[in-house]
């Protein structure tokens, strides 16, 4: 594949995002955390939960700060890389992307110093509704940012005027009906990657024997939060998949390897796409397996790639291992979530050792997920960046090779600096040092009152 302006662009993109979107998908998950953990210390009074409230904070913090820094350049991109798309898309992309800064900023920041500096300075009570807040106004933030992606996934609402494209309908643009499964898929998906996140830190403490109680009441909570939130993802995303077979059937068929379209297309386990050929090699699959996930139907029809030119068709091979690495990833965590629940039962959830090593590395497992959806998505929309509407090549701005070169290699170098510092600060600081309550506390002879150790017990 030849190296062009508009590829490289889009790799910058891919590049920059995907930094960022690790950091609002951490916030959104741990700020749910938070303020559970705040709602059960109003209810309990037990200082555990406070400390667990106040470090879960500190990191919240620095995630937040990473969010905001690592969003600023991708909305730069937008004007210095993507002239074409805001040119045409910005009377309706626009507004969206104002209120999402203005939910950032007017709630999410403006709360947030209360959630962070407030512990000693305002009552219990208004201290909790901040951080409520705070959960509201990253949950609105996402909204309005999945309003404006399911729109370039699946216009409707709109006008266009001498090739400029604007509103017509406000409700369906706010409110499209693709937006609500997408948008709850992707609150999900931070939950669950901000809960392996906590369960991977908990079980690290725990087999260094360090901040238990902390840490036994972290992992106990969030592996019972996990097991009811992983089969809600897949119950989701299965009407996300539906309603994508519905509006963009070629990216289903990228997704599935369908090459001819055909009445109860089988479920490829395995393959390897060949684009040039239009073929699959070593294919393994399950016969009407596609079909009836994609259509709820046995011999359900499912559009094939062929029923488009090639230069139509969107990249195959990424989208194809993308959505099955995003899949394998969900089942993986979806199968720690019943072994926790087994380790439960048996009363060796803490001291399980193998278990606890796996936790430590499943920290990355949601992650990895939300990274391949979003990859099956974005690529799967291509040639279009505005589906139907605009295709990639006629989106990007007019600037040279060398230009978008330099760019690139800045950046790189930039986010390597602050990024590289960020994880050092994470894990080698923040993490080591644990929570200081819990070392004074475990340092004195005042032990904490509460421990849940068995599933009855926690409930």
């Amino acid at each position: 594949m030849l190296i062009d302006t508009a590829l490289l662009s889009r790799i910058q993109f891919a590049f920059t995002i995907s930094f960022h979107i690790l950091f609002p998908a951490f916030s959104i998950g741990l700020a749910l955390f938070i303020v559970s953990m705040e709602t059960v210390w109003l209810k309990t009074k037990n200082q555990l939960y406070l400390t667990i409230c106040k470090f879960w904070t500190k990191v919240f913090a620095l995630t937040f700060g990473m969010g905001v820094v690592s969003g600023v350049v991708m909305e730069f991109q937008l004007g210095t890389n993507w002239a074409g798309f805001t040119a045409a898309i910005g009377g309706v992309l626009g507004p969206l992307f104002t209120y999402e800064v203005m939910t950032a900023f007017f709630i999410e920041a403006g709360f947030l110093g209360v959630m962070l500096f407030g512990w000693d300075r305002v009552g219990p009570k208004l201290h909790y509704l901040a951080t409520l807040l705070v959960v509201i106004g990253t949950t609105l933030s996402a909204y309005w940012i999945m309003s404006a992606n399911t729109w370039m996934q699946h216009p409707i609402g709109y006008k266009e005027v001498g090739g400029i494209f604007k509103v017509a309908d406000w409700m369906q643009v706010v409110f499209n009906p693709a937006t609500f499964p997408r948008f709850i898929h992707m609150l999900l998906a931070s939950y669950i990657s901000a809960g392996f996140v906590i369960c991977s830190v908990s079980a690290y403490y725990l087999l260094k024997n360090k901040f238990t109680s902390f840490a036994k009441t972290c992992f106990s909570f969030t592996w019972l939060l996990l097991l009811i939130l992983l089969p809600l993802q897949i119950f989701v995303g299965d009407v996300s998949g539906v309603q994508v077979h519905e509006n963009q059937p070629l990216k289903t068929a990228a997704m599935e390897g369908i090459w001819e379209t055909q009445a109860g297309a089988p479920l490829i386990l395995f393959a390897i796409p060949d684009q040039k050929n239009q073929i699959n090699h070593w294919e393994i699959s399950i016969p009407h397996g596609a079909a009836l996930f994609n259509t709820h139907q046995w011999n359900g029809v499912l559009t094939g790639l062929k029923s488009v030119p090639i230069q139509d068709q969107p990249e195959v091979i990424p989208v194809f291992f993308g959505f099955r690495i995003m899949v394998g990833a969900g089942i993986l965590m979806f199968l720690f979530t019943l072994v926790a629940l087994y380790l439960r039962f048996k009363n060796c959830l803490y001291n399980t050792r193998w278990f606890l090593i796996s936790s430590v590395l499943s920290a990355p497992l949601g992650f990895i997920a939300l990274w391949c959806g979003w990859i099956t998505a974005e690529i799967g929309r291509q040639p279009w960046i505005v589906y139907g509407l605009i295709k990639t090549v006629n989106a990007v701005s007019n600037v040279s090779m060398r230009d978008v070169v330099i760019s690139f290699a800045l950046i790189f170098i930039v986010y390597g600096i602050i990024f590289g510092y960020f994880y050092f600060y994470f894990l080698h600081k923040t993490l080591h040092k644990g929570p200081p309550d819990i070392n004074e506390r475990e340092g004195s002879r005042q032990p904490f009152q509460y421990m849940p150790t068995s599933f009855s017990e926690h409930l």
